[in-house]
């Protein structure tokens, strides 16, 4: 929005610098993005004197114009007729941009150099004659800015408006920000008719058959008209503004709208058929030519301004051809309106036209501002026309816009904004800007906001005029009560965070991905009928069919991870994922949401180089990487046991575990299943974990404990049996844990050997223990009797032998 300081000064006094005003403006809540002089381009053009005339040796009604400009002496080609001696006149020197965007250089005419130009009042944009130069006071001084030399001078405040401030897409609304700033009375226009009859009734009808899209429709009739050229200050206000001047009725309805904030439209009343006006929504597929001469195809929801025929406008967006005043036009109906504010944005995407007119309709304009900005046109176009008004005006208001009223708290407005503003002030701040305020008790005040205020509707859009209006810069700084004791972090936001630090220092990489996934992902992990992760949420609205349902696992978004990394031939991934999955819990009721962490590796476990060949990483490196983790985490009992094949249902029979505490179940590890890799287009083996967070964060300590470090040595010693193959190594060491000897420090698994000489069906197991005694320093005879007992031990719990 451009607002000229000349223009608001018809409405407001401005006490104050514009670069001052500006910034309380923008404070205001008005940014002002940029300040310009309308006059900047008169920088170039100075005050020059006629020193000499001669006659144009190649042409009759040319002369060469020497031209002192105080600098230096410049020749200039000029066919001007009342050029002469000793004169004052403006003179553009090269580089000179004018209103109509011509850029003035150097040039030769009739083969004569021409250094510059000596301009007419129309040529400059300071008045409309053109028929020859323009003559200045001979009290000027050559070579003075001819800005400088007449006090040429008019700032344009360009403001960058948020969607819920129409109000200010007008002079006025900006005017009556300006008064409240400065605390000022707004003087508005004339917009009163004294015309009492109903004559127009007798000319013309308007007919609304849409209300939901046009509550209000006002109208009034001129007639003997003459179209024309505007004067020269009307087409000055629009240029000010950047707007085109047209003619003299069309430069009145754009001049309104920039007064007002309220677009007009005027309407060649001749070619109306029927003469009359018919407000409805348009036809499916019908075909209209607008003012910009391009054919648009209409859907039924656009609504149609219509005389009793056919099309003549689109409602609140542009005219239409078929209408559109012209130099032979002598009667012209003058429409202001409201129309729906949703409905005209649909029209205007639809239609991609972005018009002065839609975007003030599409924000809202003032219900009750249609009857003054259409008077005021009216009266306009009376004066500069010459025409008659026909007595009366057409109100079609079918659908009655209810004033509002809002309650206001000053004890709740203070404590909102951090201020201590009594009653009275924030009466006088809200009056400032035209809202009617009533005292309803010491601390209430009921408040109703002016028409043009569209966006006021709640208290708090109160306070935060209360709080533009004091000033953003007058509410003290003030910080929040902050308790000297720390609140504990949530334990879940700590626990990913360790865990994505152990596994990055194990050397993965976290992936985010969709917490979307393909309705077939269930499908493609083989999951039976009746495995609860097939109770998936569906999304009403999914982007795309690969984001239909929520997860419930999040295998497959890590999978989808590894086929694309492979495919731009990155082999070997170490990559893992925390987040949540969900499980549907019926119609209505909101999904079970589960905090899961998932990590795989694929490809080679250590890439090849000049100190290590590449092998490929298998079911211990994934397994020993969830054991790291896990006592990283300080985590105790937590062992591995073996999946039935039966219930390997996307891993691979005899290379999966699941992982325990105790007798609680946290998730598993294992190999992926062949027919599984084929499902996700994979051609490489797969090893993968799952854990539930969840449960894993019951079983971390609260606090962690130290212990001194050991001053008497350790006292290592072995043990071989020869066990069932099928036994599980790792309930051997369970066993041995179990005995709970204060003098064991640690147990460890040091060799599996199966074959010759050891039996078929049967495997050697070799465990080291290693005893300590923070006391004394052990010797064998305290330990020999404890290691027997250990061995026996193991002997009868699992069937075992020694070898030979």
């Amino acid at each position: 929005m451009k607002a000229s300081i000349s223009w608001l000064k018809d409405y407001t006094s401005i006490n104050m610098d514009v670069h001052p005003l500006a910034d309380a403006l923008t404070m205001a809540g008005l940014e002002v993005e940029a300040v310009t002089d309308r006059f900047g381009y008169l920088d170039k053009v100075v005050v020059g004197r006629i020193i000499e005339i001669e006659a144009h040796p190649n042409a009759d009604k040319l002369k060469l114009v020497k031209v002192d400009v105080g600098t230096q002496k410049l020749a200039v080609v000029c066919g001007a007729p009342n050029v002469s001696n000793d004169i004052l006149a403006p003179v553009a020197l090269p580089g000179t941009v004018f209103p109509n965007g011509f850029t003035l250089e150097k040039s030769i005419i009739r083969n004569v150099e021409s250094e510059g130009m000596i301009c007419s009042e129309a040529e400059l944009g300071l008045g409309k004659n053109k028929s020859g130069i323009m003559i200045l006071s001979p009290s000027l001084h050559v070579g003075e800015k001819l800005s400088k030399a007449l006090n040429l001078s008019d700032a344009v405040i360009e403001v960058d408006l948020t969607p819920n401030r129409p109000d200010c897409l007008s002079m006025i609304g900006v005017a009556r920000e300006i008064s409240g700033i400065q605390k000022t009375k707004i003087q508005y226009p004339d917009m009163s008719l004294s015309d009492s009859g109903n004559d127009i009734t007798k000319f013309t009808s308007v007919t609304i058959k849409a209300p939901d899209h046009c509550p209000r429709y006002a109208a009034r009739l001129l007639t003997d008209i003459t179209v024309g050229p505007s004067p020269f200050w009307l087409a000055d206000r629009l240029t000010s503004v950047g707007m085109k001047p047209i003619n003299n009725i069309v430069d009145i309805t754009n001049f309104v709208l920039m007064e007002t904030g309220q677009p007009l439209h005027a309407f060649d009343y001749d070619r109306l058929a029927e003469n009359k006006i018919v407000v409805r929504r348009a036809n499916e597929g019908e075909l209209f030519t607008t003012l910009d001469m391009n054919e648009r195809k209409l859907t039924s929801d656009m609504l149609m301004i219509c005389d009793g025929e056919k099309p003549v406008a689109v409602g609140g967006v542009m005219g239409g051809l078929n209408s559109e005043i012209e130099e032979t036009t002598t009667k012209v109906l003058i429409e202001s309106a409201y129309f729906d504010p949703v409905s005209i944005r649909k029209t205007s995407k639809k239609l991609g036209l972005n018009t002065e007119a839609s975007h003030r309709f599409e924000r809202g304009v003032d219900p009750e501002g249609i009857v003054p900005a259409l008077n005021r046109a009216a009266r306009l176009m009376a004066e500069i026309s010459g025409g008659k008004l026909i007595d009366g005006i057409i109100d079609e208001y079918p659908k009655k816009i209810p004033a509002r009223t809002v309650t206001l708290k000053i004890k709740e407005t203070n404590r909102l904004l951090g201020t201590d503003l009594n009653r009275d002030e924030i009466k006088e701040l809200l009056e400032s800007i035209e809202f009617s305020v009533k005292k309803i008790n010491a601390g209430t005040l009921k408040v109703n906001p002016p028409s043009f205020r569209v966006d006021v509707e709640r208290p708090e859009d109160l306070m935060e005029e209360v709080a533009r209006l004091s000033g953003y810069n007058n509410i003290p700084t003030t910080f929040p009560a902050m308790p000297a004791k720390a609140r504990k972090p949530v334990k879940l936001i700590e626990v990913r965070s360790r865990i994505m630090h152990l596994m990055t220092g194990f050397g993965f990489s976290e992936t985010i991905n969709y917490s979307f996934i393909n309705k077939l992902s269930c499908d493609r992990l083989n999951l039976p009928p009746g495995d609860y992760r097939r109770n998936t949420v569906d999304i009403l609205n999914p982007l795309t069919e690969d984001q239909a349902v929520m997860r419930t696992s999040l295998v497959p978004g890590l999978l989808e991870t590894v086929y694309r990394n492979i495919s731009k031939q990155q082999k070997n991934l170490k990559l893992f994922e925390i987040g949540k999955i969900y499980i549907k819990k019926g119609e209505g009721n909101l999904p079970e949401e589960t905090e899961m962490l998932a990590g795989l590796w694929t490809g080679a476990r250590l890439d090849a180089s000049w100190y290590a060949k590449e092998t490929p990483c298998d079911f211990f490196d994934i397994k020993g990487v969830v054991e790291g983790m896990l006592k990283g985490l300080n985590t105790d009992s937590i062992r591995f046991s073996g999946l039935v094949d039966d219930l390997c249902i996307y891993t691979k029979p005899g290379y999966t575990a699941q992982i325990f505490s105790d007798k609680e179940l946290l998730g598993l590890v294992g190999e992926l299943h062949p027919h599984t890799l084929r499902n996700f287009d994979l051609k490489q083996a797969v090893y993968l974990f799952e854990l539930n967070i969840d449960s894993l964060i019951k079983l971390l300590p609260e606090t962690r404990q130290s212990k001194p470090i050991p001053k008497f040595p350790a006292v290592p010693r072995d043990i071989t049996i020869i066990v069932n193959k099928n036994t599980e190594s790792g309930a051997i060491l369970e066993c041995i844990e179990n005995i709970q000897e204060q003098l064991i420090e640690n147990i460890q698994l040091f060799d599996v050997f199966t074959g010759d000489p050891i039996p078929p069906g049967k495997k050697s197991v070799s465990i080291r223990v290693t005893y300590r005694s923070s006391k004394k320093t052990l010797e064998d005879e305290d330990v020999v009797n404890i290691h027997k007992a250990i061995t026996d031990r193991l002997i009868e719990e699992f069937d075992a032998g020694l070898p030979e």
